[in-house]
């Protein structure tokens, strides 16, 4: 049985800097129902506090369930979020699709600006997920990122070669993006 896409809100989590035009979580925006994007006070300096903040207020106030889109830090939002969120709000998620999720816990001085949301959470995630990682990715080893998706009881999907799944890919709307988003929602 299909689920019916108009009975769930997606909301688009960004990484650090937002999703410009020609990423594919703004294409994602204009692709599906009921989407919006879980906006930040501050793109530039993510704050765990101010963003897993955010985001539950903004999984609050959705009218029906949600599925979480995030991308590099978001994924750790996400995490961080679920990790500390009440049974009633974490029971709205339908599902995540988690792309790229940068390596918060990496030592590497490129990493302090996301610090703050270390250490990674790895515990398992009460709601189906995928985490979608490349092989060529700066911000996180393909091995940790399948590491991190076995902890979470994630689903893992190889998406080849495309660096940081971010706007430098030119990803458009990534067709390929929403059919492994397609097939995680068949599990909801």
């Amino acid at each position: 049985m299909a689920i019916d896409l108009s009975t769930l809100d997606f909301l688009v989590v960004p990484g650090r800097e937002n999703a410009p035009a020609e990423h594919w979580q703004s294409h994602w925006l204009g692709a599906l129902p009921n989407s919006s994007r879980v906006l930040q006070e501050d793109w530039s300096r993510p704050d765990v506090a101010a963003w897993t903040g955010r985001l539950d207020a903004v999984v609050a106030s959705a009218p029906r369930r949600v599925v979480l889109i995030g991308h590099s830090v978001a994924v750790a939002t996400i995490l961080r979020w679920a990790a500390a969120a009440g049974p009633e709000q974490v029971a709205k998620v339908a599902a995540a699709f988690l792309a790229a999720p940068t390596n918060v816990d990496d030592p590497d001085p490129s990493f302090d600006i996301v610090r703050s949301f270390a250490p990674m959470p790895l515990g398992k995630l009460p709601f189906p997920a995928l985490v979608a990682a490349s092989r060529d990715d700066p911000r996180v080893t393909f091995p940790q990122a399948r590491a991190f998706a076995y902890a979470w009881g994630a689903d893992f999907a190889d998406v080849g070669e495309l660096g940081h799944i971010g706007s430098a890919a030119r990803l458009g709307v990534w067709p390929a993006g929403l059919l492994l988003l397609g097939g995680l929602l068949a599990r909801v």
